[in-house]
């Protein structure tokens, strides 16, 4: 564990496992939804994941919440090199994993674009500005956290009912194994790629 992390550390196991403060993880993010509906322009808020599990989750907290996404390996110059064709300038940086995504968090420090991360006990908080505790290695883990997020967020928009469960099911959020050989979807939109896999794995 990090020292930095250790105040979200509820317990530890026998088997060496931390358990961390759920409450504490509850209270994060709904701080960083509030964060996230602050930001007039949805556009100006952008996910980035460089780990597989996190990628359909950024593309579908996108989706619903109107935000850019980087999936996969991030360029370096994005934020700081305006001759850079993907050159972009949001205010507000949504990571899933500090140590992995470390290149984007070190950029947006250098143009001074806050950060939000969903931090694990031994992710590093350099240039992290609101840490979310959790667990961000988790298929499911952050599936969920990034689904939960979505809902947060579009309830303080007024977009969705408090009273009313979210009709989206936290299994769209969730990683999904490449399909068959033989089965690809080459779509450039990314929603008609999400469209193809719901009716692939309904079949």
């Amino acid at each position: 564990v990090l020292k930095p992390m250790d105040t979200y550390v509820h317990a530890r196991r026998k088997d060496g496992i931390h358990v961390m403060d759920l409450h504490m993880t509850w209270q994060k993010l709904i701080l960083a939804a509030r964060i996230i509906v602050a930001i007039e322009n949805p556009m100006d808020v952008c996910a980035i994941s460089a780990r597989p599990y996190g990628q359909r989750a950024i593309l579908k907290f996108s989706q619903y919440t109107g935000s850019q996404y980087i999936a996969g390996r991030f360029t370096p110059g994005t934020f700081t090199n305006q001759i850079q064709q993907k050159f972009m300038q949001p205010r507000l940086l949504i990571v899933t994993d500090p140590r992995t995504d470390h290149q984007a968090i070190t950029e947006s420090s250098y143009v001074g674009v806050p950060v939000i991360a969903f931090c694990d006990t031994d992710s590093p908080l350099s240039y992290v500005d609101l840490a979310i505790p959790c667990n961000n290695r988790g298929q499911k883990a952050i599936g969920m956290l990034y689904w939960m997020l979505t809902r947060e967020v579009l309830r303080m928009r007024g977009t969705i009912a408090r009273s009313v469960p979210w009709e989206v099911k936290v299994d769209l959020f969730f990683y999904r194994s490449p399909p068959p050989q033989g089965t690809s979807f080459f779509y450039s939109d990314p929603e008609e790629v999400l469209k193809k896999e719901e009716e692939y794995a309904q079949q």
